[in-house]
């Protein structure tokens, strides 16, 4: 222990010597760990932290397969029957998301909310911190209780321990708050960071939910936790015999339906988009902790070269090799230990800024914190740093000749030509690296490019979006909400600046969507295929405001209500896959299979394709009905599918700029129900951009982990050709004195530089098309391959390799060969 000390003693004053050298090496430490850190915390936080909940492993997430699509939802009935029929589950809930209107004892707002029913609490094991839950009774009873979350309590009730018992409003219906969660419950886990639910009401299943009518309507999840002893594959097979029951069930307009048995351990679906995008950025940020280590290991060789005559004259007077090792690590752990600290700050103000940055589609943001597990990381991680850093300088320092390095004034420095191998390497090892993020880079930048220059089908410029919740209680009809509607339209319409206002429920470029099967008319019942089509309502001057272009027929008229002739207007998509070498004109179709007996609407336009989400997925099939007609459009009894609750979004394009109507539209809305809370105002543009944000923030995140081994690789080729010349001093003088132009000098030096890039960058390209095949599924209508990416790449890597080594080869051009001569 006396020893270790001794040895981190002398590393202490021998760092303290060379100040420069010191601060250098701490804060490329620094930059290397702190990156690897916030990005260790992402990936801790989300994809390596238990979920929340009691005995996390052990829950599932139960769903359908329908037919040989991917897994979907559940329906109403489904989660009775699963409740009453599966054997390998000790508990089991249903819930499905929702929004209301939240109003009393404060200003109304519009909050995301979830319908849970009584057994989902106890399955997900988590106690509220006040009051209680509700109980299958209440829920059975629809007994109007809610449950808060921490974040509502806070925010709104300011903690207030006797909330309890208290009334408010949702969608202007009473309810009493019963309980309040813990701060770290969050659930529904598919949705953003934005859309948390925060407050929890009884599923409370209404004969309409359960009737035949709704039994295809797939938009509520189940969660189950395993019985002690069940395996996932035996849930996964007593979940498939539920489903053959489920469909024996079926009415017979659905017999052409099939389903099996879905079985997802949650924590598994809670991450499972996330998890691609955290593992690159993890693997990219540690490239980069890569080359700062041997930026780090190269600069610590460079030291232990220009130290060789202090190592020659130890080790000639008896020191041992052991001592002189210990004393190379010794030193490598202060600096990498001093790096490891400030690169945790460095972390932690990164995690507090990426933390507004994240996009909102990744999930548990709340879980990302700087905990004890991600200092124990980030030290253990400085440490392991500082230990293989200081490794090569010190076997370079046992290979002294001891020989060449006593002679005084040693001419050729040919002392340390031994190790110049050793110096390039490292060098070519930052190049290729970083050539390899280089690539990357590349690719997603172009990609990136490639998804910005495709036409969404609509022109978000100028237009300005507001969604809105109308309750139940004040708006019980479908003409009421009508009625609320057109009167918005109206208002709106006569304002100055306003091109055009509409209304829809569906908003294209925001991820939102909602499909359904549809038959088109003459198609016989034996030959009949599932297929779904996205569908939205429209009222108003909708196309113009959202600047959808008309391709063929009319758009909807004042003319088209509930009284009138059912119609619809179809994407160009569906008119090409459903009508082929037709004129989709005059054609008909309805919802459903060819067995529900539902009235027929009439195709009287035709639209260009809208993305739906963002603009680098596949067009879909889409169409859209008349709001005022929804009623008789697939038969009343079915026209929740397709309405669901009585809301919307407003869409205005006018010719300001849509932050100057923000006032206009709240104030025109108030003015026709002044207690309604609208909510996300904002431009389309910025709808757009959040739809968008996950692809912009991966390419944001790798360009600056490239950007950073870059820079790190060029300070590494300077610091080497740099060191190289100095060596090479009494060489360049006696060429020089021999006659050589400075220009063959400069030329000498800068060759030297362009040698480890070309080597560099040929070992770069071979691993950027080792690794292509991960990068390929982040890209969009851009090979990981591209030869113009890698060309790109390649040039500029040359390029600044060169400019690294231009101001070395300038200085031994200009050097005076009499001075060179006389320095040995």
């Amino acid at each position: 222990m006396l020893g270790l000390a001794q040895n981190f003693r002398f590393a202490f004053r021998r760092l303290r010597k060379t100040p420069g050298f010191t601060i250098t090496v701490i804060l490329t430490l620094a930059l290397g760990i702190g990156a690897t850190t916030a990005i260790f915390s992402l990936v801790e936080g989300i994809l390596l932290r238990p979920l929340p909940f009691s005995n996390p492993d052990r829950l599932v997430l139960l769903g359908d397969h329908l037919g040989a699509g991917p897994n979907t939802p559940v329906t109403a009935r489904e989660i009775a029957i699963y409740a009453n029929a599966t054997s390998a589950f000790s508990s089991l809930g249903g819930y499905t998301d929702s929004s209301y209107e939240l109003s009393g004892a404060a200003t109304p707002e519009q909050v995301k909310a979830a319908r849970m029913s009584a057994g989902l609490f106890p399955t997900l094991g988590v106690p509220p911190i006040l009051g209680r839950v509700f109980t299958p009774q209440e829920e059975a009873g629809h007994q109007p209780f809610a449950v808060l979350s921490y974040s509502l309590w806070s925010t709104r009730y300011h903690r207030d321990p006797h909330v309890l018992g208290s009334a408010i409003e949702l969608d202007r219906r009473p309810y009493t708050i019963i309980g309040v969660m813990p701060r770290s419950f969050e659930f529904p886990l598919q949705t953003g960071h934005l859309d948390q639910a925060q407050l929890w009401v009884p599923l409370a299943l209404t004969p309409d939910e359960l009737s035949d009518q709704n039994a295809g309507l797939w938009g509520y999840h189940m969660v189950a936790r395993l019985k002690d002893g069940v395996t996932f594959s035996q849930a996964a097979q007593d979940a498939d015999r539920v489903a053959q029951q489920i469909m024996r069930s079926f009415p017979a307009s659905m017999s052409a339906i099939h389903i099996r048995g879905d079985v997802k351990p949650l924590p598994e679906y809670a991450v499972e988009d996330a998890r691609p995008v955290l593992s690159t950025l993890f693997a990219a940020v540690f490239v980069v902790l890569l080359i700062a280590c041997v930026n780090v290991a190269g600069l610590l060789l460079v030291r232990a070269i220009r130290g060789r005559r202090e190592y020659a004259v130890r080790l000639a007077l008896g020191a041992r090799s052991s001592v002189i090792i210990r004393e190379a690590v010794g030193e490598g752990l202060l600096l990498s230990t001093a790096g490891g600290v400030l690169g945790l700050a460095f972390a932690a103000a990164t995690i507090r800024v990426a933390l507004h940055l994240l996009p909102d589609s990744m999930p548990r943001v709340d879980a990302i914190s700087i905990d004890g597990g991600v200092v124990i990381f980030a030290l253990f991680l400085a440490l392991a740093t500082g230990a293989l850093c200081s490794l090569a300088p010190a076997f370079a320092a046992l290979r002294t000749n001891l020989t060449e390095s006593l002679k005084d004034g040693v001419p050729t420095g040919s002392g340390a030509v031994s190790h110049a191998w050793l110096r390039s390497t490292l060098v070519i090892s930052e190049i290729a690296v970083a050539l390899m993020l280089l690539t990357v880079s590349g690719a997603l930048l172009r990609s990136f490019q490639k998804m910005l220059a495709v036409d969404p089908g609509f022109r978000p410029e100028h237009v300005l979006v507001a969604g809105y919740h109308l309750p139940l209680k004040q708006y019980p009809t479908d003409i009421s909400a009508d009625q609320f509607n057109q009167a918005v339209i109206d208002r709106l319409s006569s304002k100055p600046g306003v091109v055009a206002a509409g209304v829809t429920n569906i908003l294209p470029g925001s991820g939102m969507s909602g499909g359904a099967a549809y038959t088109i008319e003459g198609v016989p019942v034996a030959s009949w295929k599932l297929q779904f089509a996205m569908f939205a309502s429209t009222q108003g001057d909708y196309f113009r405001a959202m600047s959808i272009p008309l391709l063929e027929g009319r758009t909807f008229t004042a003319n088209d209500r509930s009284n009138a002739p059912l119609v619809v207007i179809v994407n160009q998509s569906m008119a090409r896959h459903s009508w082929p070498g037709q004129q989709a004109i005059g054609k008909r179709m309805h919802v459903g299979n060819p067995r529900k007996e539902y009235p027929w609407a009439t195709v009287v336009g035709i639209v260009a394709d809208t993305k739906l989400g963002s603009r680098d997925e596949p067009s879909a099939d889409q169409w859209y009905y008349p709001a005022q007609q929804p009623a008789t459009f697939n038969g009343t009894d079915m026209a929740a599918e397709l309405t669901g609750p009585a809301g919307g979004y407003i869409t205005l394009r006018s010719a300001l700029p849509p932050e100057q109507m923000t006032n206009i539209l709240r104030s025109t809305v108030a003015a026709i129900d002044p207690m309604l809370a609208l909510e996300q105002i904002q431009p389309m543009n910025d709808v757009i951009s959040n739809v968008e944000a996950p692809r912009r923030f991966n390419t944001d995140l790798i360009t600056g982990f490239a950007a950073g081994a870059l820079l790190l690789a060029i300070i590494g080729i300077y610091a080497v050709v740099a060191f190289s010349v100095s060596l090479r001093t009494q060489e360049i003088a006696i060429r020089m004195a021999l006659g050589a132009p400075r220009i063959r000098i400069a030329q000498l030096v800068l060759l030297s530089g362009a040698r480890m890039a070309v080597i560099g960058c040929a070992l770069g390209v071979l691993g950027s098309l080792a690794i292509s095949r991960l990068v390929s599924s982040f890209l969009f209508e851009v090979s990981a391959t591209d030869p113009l990416v890698y060309l790109g790449a390649v040039l500029t890597m040359m390029l600044l390799a060169l400019l690294a080594s231009a101001l070395p080869a300038a200085r031994a051009a200009s050097a005076d060969p009499v001075d060179g001569l006389r320095s040995h």
